[in-house]
């Protein structure tokens, strides 16, 4: 082994320093203690607390925080009674000392607005980034120059002297940035051949790191080049005891391969400047970046099997590329390093990875990201082209031959991601976004959505512990359920409550269930869903932002695009524009084709940014009125379609909206049942003075959602709501509307006496308001008629008679002809009732096909079952059936499958009869009513008595006895007596 060389010394570069502070305008410090200057001159920045403001809202870079946010940045877990009142106190001084224009406040949440070039942090950024383009331009003197004076900006460790967790959290992230720059700066002084210069302040650095290998490494080669073979031997020596006893790992490869090469006397090492030699050629490395596992990782067997084939499994000449895409914290990173790990095996040539910060303020530059790329693959600094075209090509050169897994995380778009694609096939690259990467040729995309609820509760368990969980499992689901099993949400919940011993599970489910302060719940030290959200908030378009926004706004559990147009005041093609480019940014998500849905958490973080930024404020219930407009023009129009000669709708508020417009009747109630849970969730949202005449007239309209069985015991919740409502508003007009609404309701779910109550409450508060006169009675009838007060009935049923004819409402006149039909069934003239319900039939089809003309034959097939016309009876309960099916009536078509069996007993057919009977139970549901639901048992008892299956009979009339007893109906007497007694197999009463 013969002696080293030194090699040539290098002159020392001049460091130039930074024109820093400003010279003019106002300007603030964060690499340091927290300053400010105007115009050069010093600012004072006031206490503590009031630094740690200043700092908070500096580092968020313009973006918005809530007085939460600040509260928990500057006292986390345990914050002062009077926090509030503090942040308030120092927001004003901050306003006070640097003007209003620099501190915006909105509904309570802050943000601080700088000129560009205004925070030493982001000048040493520029400088930084400065530095690398020239150094990839082959500048050396300017690239140290320039890397000096990013350095020159720090005075001293950064936010020194500010409290609070946000800032202990900063300082580790921008120290180590610090550091990462003097080892480049360093590096490119041993390039430049300054390596004599260089060891003393490598030799100081690695005192105060002794950890950092880089440092080492670089102090070892400047050692070596001065002729300070064993001194630089020696450094490794100590650095292979240290790690050794410290840590209890070996030095990495790279510095045993630099010992080995001292070892040898390796004249290559002695690299003359740059301007003196040529590149040098790269030697290739195995690049090991992957981030370590999580360990609690949980779920998601299906997709890491899925995305693990994909990856070791070429598909043509090109690299297999996947693509993760979803809302933020739903755990693309997690499961992207997931996947990583478990395919190692096939990519022995490395594993490259490098986060994107495609969601923050600066998005990384992918000519700085191959430059890293480059260097961890073993290309020297020297060697790497200036270009992109050209870094990008050498990049793909290098990878050429190799299988090598590329992790893109959390990127920005298709065009950040292109450049960093390898060429050939045997590599692969796996990528996480926010935004759907639809323009990338050749990826498969993988839309990741939260977590199952099992899912979600064994992560919550695996965290928090079986012990505390187990006990309290229904308060663990509500929780992860108010987390919208979103992977962040739960991770944070279980964090909080796994660091509070004194907690139980249902303590924290109390706590989440608040939606107003749920947000504020889901933050655990730098962990903060909102914080998640508002990255992606952050890239929106102004457009974008108020579209997300408003659309929130909308109660129900999605929104179809004409209703987002009526909400947004825009044309539908535009609307839809903007509600596809926030489908691509994973802010909305796109249940079905022209629907559109929120994450329940985002849906709540949107209502929020509506809250604090919506300019001005009335736009909110200007948006929420837009939308009450759109569902009541709509539903008048599907209303009117479908009940020909109802005189309803010219009663009804006038909407500013038009409205839908349908061609037939089935496109209206497609419209209407699609719509239901909007339309009810809006109806009973709207309980505003100005918006509640509306929304009781669009339930109203809404009645057939009811009377299809389907929404029957939401439409009656919904009515509740708007009856109390009109009550406590005291609204004119409409508490009359409101109680007979529910009334009809009531009426429908075998709910008689409540039904009776409703009705003449609705008289009560009603003044001339013919829609209520005409159908409260009705219900009054209805009522009587169920209780057997048979001159009551009649007595209602004249009194609506006569309402519908003064309005001149035809439907309403056929719908009491029908009712008086069954009347007059009840009392014995059925001779009577045919005539009566053939001449609602012969009306109803003079004024077009209807759900109620299936009523009118639902009258006449009673009549001629009583009549003994026993096969017309099947006809016409046929049509009926007919009728309401291709209207979307299921519990109307129970009915009449009901009066069918009632007629196949009666011809002799019980098997058909048990058919009918099963199938009208199944149509009904339980929102058909007690009393529906009891008849129909009635009817099925008797058939499978017939069919000698007496035990099936017994069951089916006591339930249907239960049933009757709970309404008190005058049905449950013959019930009894076929409990009591021994039954026969003649038919029931077809009555």
């Amino acid at each position: 082994m013969h002696a080293p060389r030194p090699a040539p010394l290098a002159a020392p570069a001049t460091r130039t320093a930074p024109a820093w502070p400003p010279a003019e305008g106002l300007s603030f410090g964060v690499l340091g203690p927290v300053r400010a200057w105007r115009d050069a001159e010093p600012l004072p920045t006031g206490s503590p607390q009031q630094r740690a403001l200043l700092a908070l809202l500096l580092l968020r870079e313009g973006r918005i925080v809530t007085a939460s946010e600040v509260i928990d940045a500057i006292w986390g877990e345990d914050p002062p009674s009077h926090a509030l009142a503090a942040v308030r106190t120092y927001a004003s001084r901050v306003r006070r000392a640097y003007g209003p224009e620099t501190l915006l406040t909105e509904s309570g949440a802050y943000a601080v607005r700088v000129p560009p070039g205004a925070l030493d942090l982001h000048a040493a950024r520029e400088l930084a980034a400065e530095s690398e383009r020239a150094r990839g331009l082959g500048d050396l003197h300017r690239a140290r120059d320039l890397l000096a004076q990013s350095l020159a900006l720090w005075a001293g460790e950064a936010l020194a002297g500010v409290p609070g967790p946000y800032a202990d959290a900063q300082r580790t992230p921008l120290e180590e940035w610090r550091l990462q720059l003097l080892e480049t700066r360093l590096d490119m002084d041993l390039e430049a051949g300054a390596h004599a210069e260089a060891v003393p302040e490598l030799t100081a650095l690695t005192a105060a790191h002794p950890l950092r290998e880089r440092l080492r490494e670089l102090l070892m080669l400047a050692l070596y080049r001065c002729g300070r073979q064993a001194e630089a031997l020696a450094v490794y020596a100590d650095t292979r005891r240290l790690l050794a006893d410290e840590l209890g790992v070996d030095p990495s490869p790279a510095l045993q391969r630099l010992q080995r090469r001292i070892l040898d006397a390796d004249d290559a090492l002695f690299v003359p400047p740059p301007s003196a030699s040529g590149p040098p050629h790269a030697a290739p490395l195995r690049p090991e970046l992957l981030p370590a596992r999580v360990p609690d990782f949980t779920g998601r067997t299906e997709l890491l099997g899925e995305l693990a084939r994909h990856l070791t499994t070429p598909e043509g000449s090109g690299p297999a590329v996947s693509v993760i895409a979803g809302i933020g914290g739903v755990g693309k990173t997690t499961l992207a390093v997931q996947v990583a790990h478990e395919v190692r095996p096939h990519f022995p040539d490395g594993r490259l990875y490098v986060d994107l910060d495609g969601a923050g303020p600066r998005p990384a530059d992918p000519v700085t990201v191959l430059g890293a790329f480059l260097r961890a693959l073993g290309t020297p600094d020297s060697a790497i082209a200036p270009g992109p075209a050209d870094r990008a090509a050498q990049f793909r050169a290098a990878l050429d031959g190799r299988r090598v897994l590329v992790v893109l995380d959390n990127a920005r778009d298709a065009a950040q991601v292109r450049p960093l694609l390898p060429g050939a096939a045997g590599c692969a690259v796996l990528v996480t976004s926010r935004v759907r990467m639809a323009g990338l040729p050749g990826a498969r995309l993988v839309d990741l959505d939260v977590m199952s609820a099992a899912e979600a509760l064994h992560l919550f368990t695996r965290i928090v512990g079986d012990g505390r969980v187990a006990p309290e499992r229904d308060a663990a689901v509500e929780v992860v359920t108010a987390c919208g099993f979103l992977p962040l949400a739960v991770r944070i919940v279980a964090a909080r409550l796994a660091a509070r011993r004194t907690w139980s599970v249902a303590v924290l489910a109390a706590k989440l269930a608040d939606e107003t302060r749920r947000l504020d719940e889901l933050r655990a030290g730098d962990l903060s869903v909102s914080a998640t959200f508002e990255l992606g908030y952050g890239w929106l378009e102004p457009d974008q932002r108020r579209a997300f926004r408003l659309l929130a706004l909308a109660d129900g559990p999605d929104i179809s695009l004409a209703a987002a147009a009526a909400v947004l005041n825009l044309p539908p093609h535009r609307t839809e524009s903007l509600l596809e480019a926030l489908v691509d940014t994973c802010m909305l998500d796109s249940s079905a084709p022209g629907r559109f849905r929120y994450h329940p958490l985002l849906r709540l973080y949107a209502r929020a940014c509506a809250e604090r930024d919506e300019l001005p404020p009335a736009e909110c219930e200007m948006a929420r009125s837009r939308l009450l407009d759109f569902y009541l023009a709509t539903a008048c129009n599907a209303y009117a379609i479908e009940h020909p000669g109802d005189r309803l709708v010219p009663h009804m508020e006038p909407a500013t909206h038009p409205g839908l417009t349908f061609s037939d009747s089935r496109e209206a109630l497609n419209w209407l049942h699609a719509e239901a849970d909007c339309l009810l969730a809006c109806a009973g949202r709207s309980t505003g003075r100005e918006l509640l005449s509306r929304a009781v007239d669009l339930l109203w309209l809404a009645q057939d959602i009811s009377e299809s069985g389907t929404h029957a015991l939401a439409y009656a919740s919904t009515a509740r709501i708007l009856r109390s409502a009109t009550e406590a508003e005291g609204v004119v007009g409409r508490a009359g509307r409101a109680a007979l609404i529910l009334a009809e309701a009531e009426l429908g779910l075998g709910a008689f006496d409540a039904a009776r109550e409703g009705a003449e409450l609705a008289l009560r508060r009603t003044f001339q308001d013919p829609p209520v006169d005409c159908r409260a009675a009705v219900v009054l009838a209805a009522v009587a008629l169920h209780q057997s007060r048979d001159d009551d009935a009649e007595r209602h049923f004249t009194e609506a008679f006569h309402a519908f004819r003064s309005d001149e409402d035809r439907a309403g006149e056929a719908g009491v002809l029908c009712t008086l039909s069954r009347m007059r069934l009840d009392l014995g003239d059925a001779a009577g009732a045919l005539g009566l319900a053939e001449e609602a039939v012969a009306l109803f089809e003079s004024l077009g096909p209807s759900v109620r003309g299936g009523d009118a034959r639902y009258a006449q097939g009673l009549a001629l079952t009583h009549v003994g016309r026993h096969s017309e009876a099947q006809a016409a309960l046929h049509r009926a059936r007919e009728v309401f099916r291709s209207r979307g009536a299921p519990s109307r078509s129970g009915s009449a499958l009901f009066r069918s069996a009632v007629v196949d007993l009666l011809l002799g057919e019980p098997a058909q009869a048990a058919a009918h009977t099963a199938e009208a139970l199944e149509r009904v549901g339980v929102s058909g009513g007690p009393w529906r639901r009891g008849s129909i048992l009635v009817v099925r008892g008797h058939a499978l008595h017939a069919l000698g299956r007496a035990d099936g009979a017994r069951a089916c009339w006591r339930e249907a006895l239960t049933l009757f007893e709970g309404i008190g109906t005058k049905d449950a007497r013959p019930v009894r007596e076929l409990l009591g007694e021994t039954v026969t197999s003649s038919p029931p009463d077809p009555g």
